[in-house]
């Protein structure tokens, strides 16, 4: 058993546990060392996944076949650990500002990257389980953080309870293909597979997507999100809305590719159906939303869409799972920076979560109304950003598995989808600032600014030079 191959996540683990006997004994003049100790906790993970970082013609497995070391597994860790490094970066100020929950969000973001982790070096349906688990039980507690709100209540009740029934259908689909192929290992069920006929391998199918395209947050099972981005608090919804992407993108890639190849066919059908489904209701819902928390949800359920179907196109397409894993990289890296500036507007309790307090940020802040007009744009695919790049990257790969009415119709629905960007940039702009915030300032720490336009700038940048982006993006899948 090679223990060296799980490093960051045997790090993580024992730094959490650290930390979190720190911080019972930290007078709260102190407790900023919790958030830097997770930081310090974060950056060094990323050190040690980057020394994992390399071709892997042949995937390593350890831990009696439980855990797998391979490029889907080594590349999301990367992201996930630098996505909820700029996560709790961006909350930092937010949370400090309104005293709550100011150590137990970092330490249950903390134990969920932890579970991202396993999740994502998974190779049987037990380890993706208990890393699924560990992740959603942390995020059900950052949801109902903010005890005095109602709404945060609320939202964290319904996550909860729809979060039980997705987890409970994946569970029931795992134990049909443990009946059937008397395995829970991804190798082994590939190879039951081959000889297994009739219904009951598609029955299990349906049932093991329906709770991993929870996670996703696609339709149909997208009711969660809209509900849980508005009554979270901002720093909640930005991290959910970050590293969790993209473990649920490797995992669904590693159980359907991975385990079920020989169900492709099926999988694909239905896939076809849930990115249609999710790219149409995802705009067409975010339209009508006068809340931008709301809009991005809408927004967010339209990008699953569009990531779903590099997924479909994989197996007829050179660099379908490539691309699938640049366009999830990519959303998260712009939607990370889309709430973080709505965490940076927010104040004295106050979530400034809503259209019209957008208006004239131009005139009030224009460096922070530039950032935020290139995050959308490159949601929209509007060249020379990143998005624009993502989203040809799609088109092309389902241009090469022989989809094409499909790309079509993804291009219609980015079109649509852009109305609703553009009419937040047009609010920043041409639009005169509410009297009652005309001369408020907006105040952010310097590492807050430097860390937003990083992000801004990243989003520009890797459009216009996105070669080692995608070389980094690339998979060896199957």
């Amino acid at each position: 058993m090679d223990f060296s191959i799980a490093r960051p996540e045997i790090m993580i683990l024992c730094m959490a546990c650290i930390i979190l006997v720190i911080d019972a004994f930290l007078p709260a003049r102190l407790r900023i060392m919790t958030y830097a100790l997770v930081q310090v906790t974060l950056v060094a993970a990323f050190l040690l996944a980057l020394s994992q970082f390399g071709d892997y013609p042949e995937p390593i497995i350890s831990f009696g076949g439980n855990y797998v070391l391979d490029d889907l597994a080594v590349t999301s860790k990367l992201f996930i650990y630098a996505f909820s490094f700029f996560a709790f970066t961006y909350a930092r100020d937010y949370i400090q500002a309104r005293q709550f929950a100011r150590s137990e969000y970092y330490l249950l973001g903390l134990f969920a990257v932890l579970g991202m982790s396993i999740m994502v070096s998974a190779n049987t349906f037990l380890t993706i389980y208990l890393g699924l688990e560990l992740l959603s039980l942390a995020l059900y507690g950052m949801v109902a953080m903010d005890k005095q709100s109602s709404v945060s209540s609320e939202a964290a009740m319904k996550y909860f309870v729809l979060g039980s029934l997705a987890s409970g259908l994946l569970l029931y689909g795992i134990s049909i293909f443990y009946g059937l192929t008397g395995s829970i290992q991804m190798t082994a069920i590939h190879q039951a597979l081959q000889t297994q006929q009739g219904w009951v391998p598609i029955v299990g199918l349906i049932f093991v997507l329906a709770g991993l395209i929870f996670k996703f947050g696609a339709v149909p099972f997208h009711m969660w999100v809209p509900d849980v981005y508005q009554g979270a608090s901002t720093p909640t919804t930005l991290f959910i809305a970050s590293a969790p992407k993209v473990a649920a993108f490797a995992i669904t890639l590693r159980v359907l590719v991975d385990a079920l190849p020989q169900l492709s066919i099926e999988w694909e059908h239905m896939l076809i159906v849930i990115s249609i489904l999710s790219m149409g209701m995802g705009n067409l819902m975010a339209i009508a939303q006068t809340n931008l928390k709301r809009m991005l949800a809408y927004s967010s359920i339209a990008h699953i869409g569009y990531t779903l179907l590099g997924v479909l196109a994989g197996p007829n397409s050179n660099d379908g799972y490539s691309a699938a894993m640049f366009y999830i990289v990519t959303y998260v890296l712009v939607a990370a920076g889309a709430f973080a500036i709505i965490a940076i507007m927010s104040r004295d309790g106050i979530e400034f979560d809503k259209l019209a307090d957008y208006r004239g940020l131009n005139a009030r802040n224009p460096w922070l109304a530039f950032m935020m007009l290139i995050l959308l744009f490159s949601m929209a695919g509007v060249p020379p950003t990143v998005g624009f790049v993502a989203k040809l990257g799609l088109l092309q790969a389902l241009m090469q598995a022989d989809l094409a009415w499909l790309a079509v119709l993804a291009l219609v629905f980015a079109l649509i989808g852009a109305y609703y960007y553009l009419r937040v940039v047009m609010l920043m702009y041409f639009e005169e600032p509410l009297e009652s915030e005309a001369n408020v300032p907006i105040i952010m720490s310097s590492d807050t600014l430097i860390i937003i336009s990083i992000n801004g700038a990243a989003a520009l940048i890797l459009g216009l030079l996105p070669s080692f982006f995608i070389d980094m993006c690339r998979l060896s899948v199957g």
